[in-house]
């Protein structure tokens, strides 16, 4: 579903009104339609199919290199990724850290931001944006395991509230394999390289 950017701009402008602003002043006439087409981009996510990005598979054994099967994790780090907090609308940023243990089946390396990026392209919270990500690949996909490795910096934490701004938060979700606690803090030792 796209966003109807024309109701985001008549709503932007009543906030401005109802925060005591006048839309029509010169710094702020544009602002309505600006903002429209940033949330557009912010919640093009919405309705969209995250699994899709790993539709195509390659296959291990009888792939373009049968000799070199993956005997250990296939692994991405430091994928960088914005989404927007649900309670605040406001952003949140940061880097993604992904691990699978394939199966008979791999995904291109591309498919994995792409699968981050839709589905934090939506009203989100971090903990939930993980989960996503790990049920989207190790439901996609033959996997023995999946770990996705959140660490991102709130603007509802840095900015207002306790305003911590060098504060950031890390989520873990784990699947399969990785849910076992010794398979787990290798994957995330390797995937953070010692910093979380």
């Amino acid at each position: 579903m796209a966003v109807d950017r024309e109701r985001v701009s008549e709503l932007v402008r009543e906030l401005l009104v109802a925060i005591g602003e006048d839309p029509e002043r010169p710094g702020l006439k544009l602002t309505p339609q600006r903002v429209a087409d940033a949330y557009a981009e912010f919640f093009s996510g919405v309705g969209e199919d995250a699994a899709e990005p790993l539709a195509h598979t390659i296959s291990v054994s009888r792939g373009p290199a049968p000799d070199t099967l993956p005997s250990g994790a296939v692994m991405l780090r430091d994928v960088r990724f914005r989404s927007m907090c649900e309670h605040h609308l406001l952003p949140f940023a940061g880097r993604a850290h992904v691990a699978y243990l394939p199966g008979e089946q791999v995904v291109g390396l591309g498919a994995l931001p792409k699968v981050i990026d839709i589905l934090a392209a939506r009203p989100q919270v971090q903990e939930r944006l993980g989960e996503q990500i790990a049920d989207a690949i190790a439901g996609s996909i033959d996997t023995r395991g999946v770990l996705v490795v959140l660490d991102a910096v709130h603007e509802c934490v840095t900015m207002r509230g306790g305003r911590q701004p060098s504060a950031s938060t890390v989520t873990v979700a784990a699947r399969g394999r990785f849910t076992e606690p010794a398979e787990r803090a290798e994957a995330i030792a390797l995937l953070t390289g010692g910093r979380t």
